[in-house]
């Protein structure tokens, strides 16, 4: 039995869609304990301070995630893995056995460095809070930096495993995230408090990590003892990230903008956003990077053994996909969004007004929906050809853009209207994403144009 489950869990995905499947599933799967997750912290909190100091604790270690993990991974390793798996297997694995060894030793003093900064970056993510609020943010954050080492790790797993199309395990691990901290929420929380939610979210991200480790192990990848700063391959893998990363850092920007402004609002106006904007990734999350992530593989590896003509039908094809299921998706959040809050998130101390609030707010994140379904898949087909500095370029522009907006509308609904100054976060982002979406598409509509004699239909 547990031969056939082996089996069964290292399974190759052999097309896209196949693939795209598996990790649209276990998105759902894992997009549905988010939901869950959220209807706990709801019912147990409400809209309140001591949430908002929870969703404000996540910001400097989700930095430290995005900026070394999601830069790196996403764009940078995969192109440059398969560029020696192409050549020779064996150092493929050991150009990745070096970039788990130098990842490590980055996290490891980044986030030391950062603990000792802590509680200046907190006043600048929450200077709403009071003085009691900030120093529980400070001490909460510091626990939440083991997350990222954690998840880093099983970053780089996730990949490798991608990259042999084993996505069923890979898919799996975020469901296990979601499940601790889940059991952080039911069972640490009623006893510690906050401070049970922290160690929710660690015992996740552990989880998250051991779940891969037989599979990973299955593929071929082996420790070794190595820490190369002048590999080639790391060295490419860098100039890639570069780019990617200050576009990270722009999102992050716009994260920590939208955390700040709602912090000088009402107390729970942070939890409010949040609840929206989890909403909003949903169906985020399960179609566009689901396919992002299925088809972000195969486009590596057609351009890199230059199959330019097939690079563009999987990417066209994917965009269509994608287009099918989320458009309606988004009509539907739209006309039933109180409802579909109401359900969620309206028990216990999560108030009518609570819900009012949130469902408006969706409201707003629904007409952008399409555009952040589809800038995973756009920003990674930059990627695989290894242009990151076009999609940088374009994330930037669009985090000014939102900076100003966000600013701007909370400023004015909050002066000259009656309407909640917190919905101008959703406006603002919402605004901000289609414009991304459409100058994207322009670029990569005239590089494809310029290299592949064909255009984006």
């Amino acid at each position: 039995m547990f031969a056939t489950l082996g089996r069964f869990i290292n399974q190759k995905s052999q097309k896209i869609s196949s693939a795209a499947i598996i990790v649209a599933f276990f998105g759902l799967v894992s997009r549905l304990l988010g939901l869950w997750r959220d209807r706990l912290l709801a019912g147990q909190f409400g809209a309140s301070r001591t949430l908002d100091i929870y969703y404000a604790a996540f910001k400097i270690p989700d930095l430290i995630y995005n900026l070394l993990i999601v830069g790196a991974i996403s764009s940078a390793f995969l192109p440059v893995f398969y560029e020696y798996l192409t050549k020779d297997k064996d150092e493929a694995w050991r150009f990745a056995a070096n970039v788990l060894n130098v990842l490590i030793l980055a996290l490891v003093i980044f986030s030391a460095i950062l603990i000792l900064f802590v509680p200046q970056l907190i006043y600048l993510v929450a200077p709403g809070f009071d003085d009691a609020s900030r120093e529980l943010t400070v001490n909460i954050s510091r626990i939440l930096f083991l997350s990222p080492l954690l998840l880093g790790i099983s970053a780089l797993a996730s990949a490798l495993l991608q990259a042999f199309s084993r996505f069923l395990i890979s898919s799996l691990a975020p469901v296990f995230y979601n499940l601790g901290i889940i059991f952080g929420i039911a069972y640490l929380a009623p006893r510690y408090g906050i401070w049970g939610l922290a160690y929710g979210v660690i015992l996740g991200a552990l989880l998250h990590f051991l779940i891969q480790i037989p599979s990973l192990f299955n593929i071929g990848f082996r420790f070794r003892r190595l820490l190369n700063f002048k590999e080639p391959g790391l060295i490419k893998m860098v100039k890639l990230w570069l780019p990617r990363t200050l576009g990270l850092f722009a999102f992050q920007i716009n994260s920590i903008v939208s955390i700040a402004i709602a912090s000088v609002l009402a107390s729970g106006s942070i939890s409010i956003f949040n609840f929206a904007d989890n909403l909003r990734w949903v169906p985020i999350g399960i179609v566009g990077v689901a396919f992002s992530t299925a088809a972000f593989p195969a486009m590596s590896l057609a351009y890199a053994q230059g199959k330019k003509e097939l690079f563009l039908k999987q990417f066209s094809l994917a965009v269509k996909q994608v287009l099918l299921i989320v458009v309606p998706l988004s009509v539907f959040i739209f006309v039933f969004r109180t409802q579909i809050v109401k359900i969620i998130l309206g028990i216990g101390n999560f108030n009518l007004q609570n819900v009012q609030l949130t469902a408006a707010a969706l409201g707003l994140f629904s007409f952008g929906i399409f555009a952040a379904a589809l800038l995973p898949l756009f920003t990674r087909a930059f990627f695989a050809l290894h242009n990151t500095k076009t999609p940088v370029l374009i994330n930037v522009f669009s985090m000014v853009l939102n900076i100003i907006l966000s600013f701007g509308l909370v400023w004015y609904f909050a002066g000259y209207t009656d309407i909640s100054p917190i919905l101008g976060l959703p406006l603002a982002i919402t605004i901000a994403s289609i414009v991304n979406l459409l100058w994207q598409w322009v670029a990569l509509k005239k590089y494809l144009t310029t290299n592949t004699n064909r255009a984006i239909n």
